[in-house]
């Protein structure tokens, strides 16, 4: 991950990770980091589609009522729609990889390089960076399409301190930079993609 040439963007996959009502149900969605989350992630789906490279979308469930897949929230967002061809993949990890077929899905496609996006930065989108690294994928980190909340630390029911999202957003791209992905731009993905030759249909 550290070699500055990365993979060509002929072999990238879009993952849009948890970008689910749940979140939405929560009083902590009044707290979200940030408004342009849905403007970034939708101008991304809408570069790979024009550049015909996969998107592939998931959604998590845990026990909270609002990730249950029997809840009326555990569906994507409404800015966001699979066409057909582009998964829904369910899981049940903070990582995309251990509780889905992701990795061969994605061996199939032949793909080598993934943009990562989603909810919440700092926990399923950072941790699927670090796992597809780990497993030799070339990552791009795209904060600006990523979202998260504060977080609070509890002891004894009681909220005794909190992290805000500022220092959220900084320790994540320190962690990640250089060692698991690239920080990459919306703009700067784009102009990749536009670059691209494109498809015969």
């Amino acid at each position: 991950m550290t070699d500055a040439r990365p993979e060509p963007i002929s072999r990238s996959a879009l993952l849009v990770i948890d970008a689910q009502d749940s979140f939405k149900a929560t009083p902590r969605w009044e707290r979200r980091n940030n408004h342009a989350f849905e403007a970034n992630v939708g101008r991304l789906v809408d570069g790979y589609r024009a550049a015909r490279l996969p998107v592939l979308f998931f959604l998590h469930s845990d026990a909270d009522e609002h990730f249950q897949t029997t809840s009326p929230h555990y569906r994507l967002m409404d800015f966001l729609t699979a066409l057909p061809g582009e998964p829904i993949l369910h899981k049940t990890t903070r990582n995309c990889f251990t509780s889905t077929d992701l990795e061969a899905r994605l061996k199939a496609l032949g793909v080598t390089r993934l943009a990562v996006t989603g909810i919440q930065m700092e926990q399923c989108c950072e941790t699927t960076a670090r796992v597809a690294a780990d497993l030799g994928y070339d990552v791009d980190f795209v904060q600006e399409a990523t979202l998260t909340f504060p977080i609070p630390h509890v002891v004894d029911g009681r909220v005794v301190d909190e992290l805000p999202v500022a220092d959220i957003e900084r320790r994540t791209a320190f962690a990640l930079r250089g060692r698991f992905a690239r920080i990459a731009s919306v703009d700067g993905l784009l102009a990749e993609l536009a670059g691209r030759p494109k498809l015969c249909a």
